[in-house]
Order: structure tokens, then sequence, then C-alpha cells
């Protein structure tokens, strides 16, 4: 029930991100998703693409500093509040959410929440219990 992403820490200077995705991209990797944090001086790329193992072996030969985390992927209906219901559930049971990121998909009526939590297992266990739809890397 756990999606994995990939997380990459470089340098925030010019020709990097195009290093990162360009190296993919020639290698036929393509993403789900894409996010990027960042500080003057150094960024964290994250994302989830359709190869994640590929993508991890492709970036570690090209140098680059590339970790995986587990991210908990939820689905909801795209329609106000849905998003914060989800976060309420969380919320009430004292868990916290370190980051998230959402993306809908333009041929669905739904969106796609995925979040870094301290306490996966126990957030897991809460959202199943309330019906909450769980997603892994095979639906996304």
């Amino acid at each position: 029930m756990l999606v994995k992403q990939l997380s990459v820490f470089m340098e925030n200077r010019p020709g990097r991100l195009f290093k990162l995705t360009n190296a993919l991209g020639k290698e036929g990797i393509d993403f789900v998703t894409l996010s990027i944090a960042d500080t003057k001086d150094f960024g964290i790329v994250r994302f989830i693409a359709r190869d994640n193992e590929k993508a991890y072996e492709i970036l570690k030969k090209e140098g680059f500093t590339v970790g995986q985390t587990e991210l908990i992927g939820v689905e909801v209906d795209d329609k106000p509040n849905a998003l914060a219901s989800v976060i309420g559930i969380l919320d009430e049971h004292n868990i916290n959410i370190e980051y998230l990121y959402s993306f809908v998909l333009t041929n669905h009526n739904s969106a796609k929440i995925l979040m870094r939590i301290e306490n996966t297992e126990e957030a897991i266990r809460v959202l199943e219990a309330q019906g909450i739809k769980l997603l892994s890397e095979k639906i996304l």
C-alpha cells in the first residue's frame, strides 16, 4: 500500500535539472509526478517514474545523490474539501504529515494525494478504517 518515490539532492544552479530530466528522458523514463523544493543553494527533486528502479540506476550512474522514500498514496473524488477530509482524519489521530503533493489525471474524476508521514503503519490503519482508497505504484 506504499508508493516509492525517488528523491535527488542537488545544487540549485543552471543546468542541473536539465541533466537529471535529460538523463532519464533519453533512456525512455517517463515521470508520473515531479516536485521540486529548494533553498538558495540546494534543492530536492522528488518524483515517481514509470520505472523507479531503472530511474534510480540511471541517476546513480550519472553521479546524482538519489534516495528512495515510501509515501502513502490515496485517491479521493476531485471535488472541494476532499483533501481536507483526508487531512482531517489524520489530524484527529494526531498523525503528522511531513509533506504532500497531489495531482489529477484529466481522464478521471479523482485526485491522487501522495503523503510522507511519520508513522505510516498507523496512518494506513486509520485511513483504511475510514474507507479511504489507498494507492500502490501499480495503479498510479
